[in-house]
């Protein structure tokens, strides 16, 4: 088995071994490349940090809380921490992001914004920080998920971004990210896209990786505070995308003794049709710019995923994650729709959070690994549930 440090190492053409890339019409060539070649230069330069460090400590809110979860760590006899994501400003570590690739689209120039959104979290956070940088800002959303997400949707309107459905397809995240693809082509020059997830092209996925990285930066020091270590025994999350995972994961990748567990939708389960476990489903193929797993038919045309949360229901998973699977460093886990709510229900009467429904698939995988006692386990809190309380009411089992 390759060395921890070899599996996450991305190259000058962002491929993680054979995942990544750049697959790009023409036309976003040259904004792509003015990225490639300038974010990490801006964002190491102390003006660039300086800005960044004071937004997330006060917009965002960070340090954001380990909280050992007493209750729920008694009825699964590990000792259990929950990585408090939810209380970044917006709700969930959406924010984290769209902060660094505001701060490095106003050095670059740009005017105005655009992003795709599935649970509407992205969504609100790039409706925020324009709003806080006083820039243009469109959003493109499935009608789908338009209306089972409806107060994510009026808090852009609120804060003042234009939000565009996306009628296609299966009207959710794969299809509003096509539309955000089309939308940036026909302003190449003065647009910046900012992408929710380590999806797209390089410099893409490498990028929003680091800025959520901040996530597992704080786990360990905050565990050596509590626990006197820094690394768990394993790292909960769940992987639409894969954003959140990246962040939970980034500073354990050289750390073989900790194991990486990302938890995708099954839906109906996994081999139902209706599903978006592509780590099971999926084969190599291009989505979205960059080589990565996809769910697609023999000659190559996406098949539409499913989940109970807006914010997994995608057809693909980041190239970094597709890494991950291929060279066994993270163990993949399919948890259903059922599941995935009882699990929701039951965080929130352990231990008084509601889970976004996203988080909620995470916190049942406890039920499906193997874990020692008294193994210490952080599971990265995602979101809350606000933006779910239509979906948990119409799903009724409380």
């Amino acid at each position: 088995m390759k060395t921890s440090e070899q599996m996450i190492q991305v190259d000058e053409k962002g491929f993680y071994g054979k995942f990544g890339g750049a697959y790009i019409p023409e036309m976003l060539y040259p904004n792509v490349e003015e990225l490639r070649e300038n974010w990490e230069a801006i964002v190491a330069s102390p003006t660039y940090q300086e800005e960044f460090q004071s937004l997330l400590k006060d917009f965002v809110g960070r340090p954001t809380p380990l909280y050992f979860a007493e209750r729920l760590s008694a009825s699964f006899g590990a000792k259990i921490y929950l990585k408090r994501e939810d209380l970044c400003h917006t709700g969930a570590h959406k924010v984290n992001n769209t902060v660094g690739q505001i701060i490095l689209a106003k050095k670059l120039g740009k005017k105005r914004i655009i992003a795709e959104t599935g649970a509407g979290q992205h969504g609100v956070a790039t409706a925020t920080v324009c709003a806080l940088m006083g820039m243009d800002c469109t959003i493109y959303m499935g009608e789908l998920d338009i209306k089972r997400q409806r107060p994510n949707v009026e808090r852009m309107r609120i804060l003042g971004a234009k939000v565009v459905p996306a009628v296609s397809g299966s009207k959710t995240l794969k299809d509003a990210t096509n539309e955000a693809m089309r939308a940036w082509i026909a302003d190449p020059v003065g647009t910046h896209y900012i992408i929710g997830s380590v999806v797209g092209p390089h410099p893409y996925p490498e990028m929003v990786a680091r800025f959520q990285s901040v996530i597992s930066e704080e786990i360990k020091w905050q565990l050596l505070a509590k626990e006197g270590r820094e690394n768990p025994d394993l790292v909960i999350a769940c992987v639409g995308g894969g954003s959140n995972a990246a962040g939970a994961f980034y500073h354990y990748y050289n750390e073989a003794a900790v194991r990486l567990i990302a938890v995708e939708a099954a839906g109906h389960g996994i081999h139902s049709g209706k599903s978006a476990a592509t780590s099971v489903l999926g084969t190599p193929g291009i989505l979205h710019g960059s080589k990565t797993l996809v769910m697609q038919t023999e000659d190559g045309q996406v098949i539409e995923p499913h989940s109970i949360s807006a914010g997994l229901d995608y057809p693909g998973i980041g190239p970094v994650h597709a890494h991950l699977h291929a060279v066994g460093r993270a163990e993949f886990v399919g948890v259903e729709d059922e599941d995935a709510m009882k699990a929701g229900i039951l965080l929130s009467r352990t231990e008084g959070i509601i889970p976004a429904i996203e988080t909620a698939h995470a916190i049942h995988a406890l039920n499906q690994i193997s874990f020692n006692p008294n193994d210490l386990i952080v599971i990265n809190l995602s979101g809350r549930g606000d933006k779910d309380l239509e979906t948990y009411i119409q799903w009724g089992n409380y």
